[in-house]
């Protein structure tokens, strides 16, 4: 008994082909959008109703109220995407400079990354501007940190107070040189 898929005919499904091909170039794009290309064939157990799978509803596309960030891979917007922080201050300038690339390099990862620590600086400045003193210590979780890991946070805090003493030196060394070349 021969099993065969029969193609979904649905517009979805026809639109999933068209993108399937249109992006051929990008490895393993569109993989799984023929059903008669599936890559679990020889492992998955065929159960008679597997083509069913293609002819799902796609959800209604989430209305855009936020500027979304989205990556240079995808043809177009998921349907559903958090709303909760849209890219803003440095943080989002970096955000959106690392949403430039694709996600396979360092620099879409290591711009996410710095703009996060950013983020955080920008969060503390904001409570600052509107009377809130944010409990450092509390938020970063320091109370356990000395309840628990006592040596480490020494460690951590340590290393901290140093590079950023070693910042404020160098800094001070680069202001005196080049009031010195005036």
């Amino acid at each position: 008994m021969e099993n065969k898929i029969e193609p979904a005919t649905t517009i979805e499904s026809t639109m999933d082909r068209e993108i399937a091909n249109q992006y051929k170039n990008i490895p393993g794009w569109g993989m799984d959008a023929d059903p008669l290309n599936n890559p679990t064939y020889p492992i998955k157990h065929y159960n008679g109703a597997d083509h069913e799978r293609l002819n799902y509803q796609k959800p209604e596309q989430q209305p855009v109220t936020v500027e979304v960030l989205q990556s240079i891979e995808r043809p177009g917007l998921s349907r559903v995407f958090g709303t909760s922080t849209p890219p803003q201050g440095l943080s989002g300038v970096i955000r959106r400079f690392a949403f430039r690339y694709s996600e396979s390099t360092y620099a879409h990862w290591v711009p996410l990354v710095m703009a996060d620590r950013i983020g955080v600086v920008e969060g503390i400045i904001d409570d600052l501007k509107h009377g809130i003193v944010p409990n450092i210590f509390a938020e970063k979780g320091w109370k356990a940190e000395w309840k628990y890991n006592r040596k480490g946070l020494i460690k951590n805090v340590a290393t901290g107070v140093v590079v950023a003493a070693a910042l404020a030196l160098l800094l001070k060394n680069i202001n005196k040189r080049s009031a010195k070349a005036f």
